[in-house]
């Protein structure tokens, strides 16, 4: 894990985050020079690094700064641009309705955000100089957008409860302080995927009865890219439904999540640094660009309007995201659920035959 490679000032924030093998090397580049973003690159290289040229990223025009060597090593590589934060208000909700497109009037927004622009290019983000750190076999980067790169497989302790592997890494977007223009406000976040031609982007829902994890939350969504040759899954972003109202979230401080339909949207990438520095200049007319809107709140909206606290996770990956399976303690509990009567009854027709054995063998057989 590397904060601001080659760098020593701290003004501005890159974390690159490698996942090495011993043939492959997956590397993770986040960033918030221009808007937020992350880099997924894999190579066919266990010792392959990331170049900054800084003077240049730094520069108006990037183009060039960022690269992978050695070049001939990369097989695949995307980025995810988190690129609108918006704010709409309803006076009678629609929960039929479909989502609209973050708003482009001012909002109301904290200290970290620049007043009246929607645009996450325009946010000023704090230094995080000293903020990174390990505990238990995790690397932590702190920021209004929150990164965690694991070390191990597992599961995160706190709500969502998301099932990560070693090579994936999770964001959390938060909001803090934000202002709601009334009981009808809905916040929301437009999330743009960034892929090499020949890969097509999929949003995928998946619905499971085992909420044992996150309680009354039913289903999974996930953003997967896949080749157009062979179907195979390259990358993901899953997330579950649900947004939370509280540092410490518990069930009863979700907050509703939903998702809009995939579209195309060149025409909406922001100027994000680390894309331009590491695709160039003509990334969105060479490249295939998507992106989907996530809204937050409820018909009502209450669990933010009381805490003004709201974050939202997500996990980022190569290959195959996680497949949540029943755990031991759901698979006994429908056993137990369904076992039971089938038992019941087949003790029942067993008491039953026995009683009419026992009661025709009373009598004398008749010659």
């Amino acid at each position: 894990m590397q904060y601001n490679p080659g760098w020593n000032s701290s003004s501005v924030n890159l974390l690159h985050v490698r996942a090495v093998g011993p043939a492959d090397t997956l590397h993770y580049v986040w960033s918030s020079i221009g808007a937020p973003a992350v880099l997924l690159v894999a190579t066919e290289n266990g010792s392959s690094s990331l170049r900054v040229n800084w003077s240049r990223l730094l520069s108006p025009t990037p183009a060039g700064a960022l690269w992978i060597d050695p070049p001939s090593s990369v097989v695949y590589s995307a980025a995810v641009v988190f690129t609108k934060v918006g704010m709409r208000w309803w006076g009678k909700p629609n929960p039929s309705a479909a989502f609209p497109a973050p708003a482009k009037q001012p909002m109301d927004i904290p200290p970290w955000l620049s007043p009246s622009l929607s645009s996450t290019k325009e946010m000023t983000w704090p230094s995080v100089e000293s903020t990174a750190h390990r505990t238990q076999g995790e690397l932590t980067f702190y920021s209004p957008v929150q990164v965690t790169a694991y070390e191990a497989g597992g599961r995160d302790g706190a709500l969502p409860s998301l099932l990560h592997t070693a090579n994936s890494s999770k964001v959390e977007f938060v909001l803090a302080g934000v202002a709601p223009r009334g009981n009808g406000s809905r916040f929301a976040l437009e999330v743009a995927m960034v892929e090499e031609l020949g890969v097509r982007q999929k949003l995928r829902s998946v619905r499971s009865i085992d909420d044992e994890y996150t309680p009354t939350i039913f289903e999974m969504l996930s953003l997967v890219a896949e080749s157009q040759n062979d179907s195979s899954t390259l990358s993901f972003l899953q997330w579950k439904a649900t947004a939370y109202g509280s540092r410490t979230p518990k069930r009863e401080d979700g907050i509703q999540c939903r998702s809009g339909s995939l579209q195309a949207a060149n025409w909406t990438l922001p100027v994000s640094s680390i894309v331009r520095a590491y695709f160039g200049d003509d990334v969105g007319s060479t490249y295939t660009v998507s992106a989907v809107n996530i809204s937050f709140g409820g018909e009502e909206g209450g669990v933010y309007q009381e805490k003004r606290y709201l974050s939202w996770s997500a996990l980022l990956g190569f290959g195959q995201p996680p497949l949540d399976t029943f755990s031991p303690l759901v698979i006994s509990i429908v056993a137990v659920a369904l076992g039971t009567p089938v038992l019941m009854l087949l003790v029942g027709t067993c008491l039953v035959v026995f009683a009419q054995r026992k009661r025709y063998s009373e009598y004398e057989p008749i010659n």
